[in-house]
Order: structure tokens, then C-alpha cells, then sequence
């Protein structure tokens, strides 16, 4: 090295890893949230134990490459790195220490969130009331005052309407079994009662069954793209 230079600082990558009820998916992140890497998925093992998981996120980490810590997106409730609920996996996850075991295998300082918050953090603008409501195997959803998370929002699990929840009647399996026009009028209902509940400035829709949209949105909803359930990794690491 010549006289008077130094080297530049290394980069520090970021595992960012987005457990799903059908796929999981990572990719690395530098910084500054910038990807280094193409996106990896695999199908989410059946049934989707916390071993079966694990071992997943493993070879996907294998795969991208080295990392210095990780991020990690999570369907259900967390609370310091335990999974608290995951209605779309299974019952096992109750209680489970995700962030120690994950650091055990991997050897690396690991982060944990639910999936909709992570994604959140990669789609808003930081401004007024924002709200996120991820569309997949199950519903997700998130909400954000000023860019600061109000942490544990589940609506899922509350009522909508017909005497069913959000998640009964606009998860994957309502769409299957109610079919794309009758799913796309529920989704406008739920948009409304959901302006109705927080009048926010944004509301933005995330997931794999974003695809199935068919209706006219309202100018302050946005379809953000799946990626952002890994962009917002990087905000894990954020203070």
C-alpha cells in the first residue's frame, strides 16, 4: 500500500430475510440498504416448524454470501426476538427464541421483527399517518406516526366485517375460495374502514395477492412491491 493512503472502511453487509407462509425469501443489503445481491426464495417447508425454518434460512445464507449481521421479517407478533404468535406456520413458534437461535447457527448479531412492520420500514415516506397492510398468505399490517413505529398492530385478527376477520376474509385462502371480483370488493370495504380508523395520509398495500388487485385505488394508497419486506431490514439497524 503506497505511503499516506488507507484502505477504505469495510462494507457492512446485511442478511435481510423475509419469512412468508409460502416462501422465504433473503438477499444482502449494504449500508444503506442498497442490494448487493438477487433475491433467493424457497417455498416455506410444511409443516413450518421452527427446525424446518431454520434449516431454510440456512442454505439461503449459504447462498448469498458473507454477511456481518441479520435482519429478519417475521409473520406474527415479536416481542425482543420471541415469536409471540404465527397463525400462518405452526404452533411450535409460540414462545420460540428466534433471534438467539438464529445467532447460535449462524454466528452473526440477528434482529427480528414482524414481517409488515420490516416492510413498512422500506415503503414510507416518514410523514403524517401512514399505514401498511401486507396481502398474502394472511394479513399483515403496521403503523407508522412520523416514520416511528406504534409497535404490536394486528389487525388481522379483528373483526372486518360478517361477523369475520380481516384475515378471514381477505387471506389467501378467502381469495381462493371467494374468487378475485369478490376479494377485490372486500379489499375496497377494507381500505375505506381502514381511512374511516386512522385517516391517514398513506396506506400502502404490500404482499404476494397484491397482484390480484383490480380495482381503482384512491390516490394516497400505493402497491408497494415485495422486495420491501428485505429493503426494510436495513431499518433494524438504524437507531
Amino acid at each position: 500500500m503506497a505511503q499516506g493512503k488507507t484502505e477504505p472502511p469495510a462494507r457492512i453487509k446485511t442478511l435481510a430475510v423475509d419469512i412468508g407462509g409460502s416462501g422465504i425469501k433473503a438477499l444482502l443489503l449494504d449500508e444503506s440498504g442498497n442490494l448487493l445481491t438477487t433475491r433467493s426464495r424457497v417455498e416455506t417447508p410444511r409443516p413450518a416448524t421452527p427446525k424446518a425454518v431454520l434449516d431454510v434460512i440456512a442454505g439461503l445464507a449459504k447462498a448469498q454470501g458473507l454477511f456481518e449481521r441479520v435482519s429478519v421479517g417475521f409473520p406474527g407478533v415479536v416481542r425482543q426476538g420471541v415469536t409471540v404468535t404465527a397463525p400462518n406456520l405452526d404452533a411450535s413458534w409460540q414462545g420460540y427464541k428466534l433471534a438467539a437461535s438464529l445467532k447460535r447457527m449462524l454466528g452473526k448479531p440477528v434482529r427480528v421483527a414482524n414481517d409488515a412492520d420490516v416492510q413498512g420500514f422500506g415503503a414510507i415516506a416518514g410523514r403524517g399517518v401512514e399505514v401498511v397492510m401486507t396481502l398474502g398468505t394472511g394479513v399483515g399490517s403496521a403503523l407508522f406516526v412520523d416514520g416511528r413505529l406504534v409497535p404490536n398492530l394486528e389487525l388481522a385478527h379483528h373483526l372486518f366485517r360478517k361477523g369475520m376477520t380481516y384475515e378471514e376474509q381477505l387471506g389467501n385462502a378467502a381469495l381462493k375460495k371467494a374468487g378475485k371480483e369478490k376479494w377485490n370488493s372486500r379489499l375496497g370495504k377494507a381500505i375505506q374502514a381502514l381511512d374511516a380508523l386512522f385517516t391517514y395520509d398513506v396506506l400502502y398495500l404490500g404482499g404476494g395477492n397484491t397482484k390480484h388487485i383490480a380495482i381503482p385505488l384512491p390516490a394516497n394508497v400505493k402497491i408497494v412491491p415485495n422486495v420491501a419486506g428485505l429493503l426494510g431490514g436495513i431499518f433494524l439497524w438504524r437507531e
